[in-house]
């Protein structure tokens, strides 16, 4: 199991338009995905607005929204099924290895 900064868990942000929506959902599939892949992560669901002030690890969001975020966190990945926990897992794995979060 590996962990984020200092050995904290993966701070993780879900992000819609307004913060209420979608992002709620994916933040759901996304603690599940985390959990599967034994990657310990915080997962918080926001705004755009207010997610470009955060410094998360990893950002996930929609294609129209995630583009607006190159470069503020290390992992950036525009999601497609919000509802797929299977299919953002198999997403999630290339960059988590990449960053040296997943074994």
């Amino acid at each position: 199991m590996t962990k984020g900064r200092a050995g904290e868990p993966l701070h993780v942000v879900t992000v819609c338009g307004v913060g209420m929506g979608s992002s709620l959902i994916l933040r759901m599939t996304a603690e599940k995905a985390f959990a599967e892949l034994g990657v310990p992560a915080r997962v918080e669901a926001t705004d755009v607005s207010s997610a470009k002030s955060l410094r998360p690890d990893v950002i996930l969001g929609q294609g129209m929204h995630t583009s607006e975020f190159a470069g503020a966190a290390p992992v950036v990945l525009a999601v497609s099924n919000f509802v797929d926990a299977e299919a953002l897992k198999r997403e999630l794995e290339g960059p988590l290895r990449e960053q040296g979060w997943l074994e």
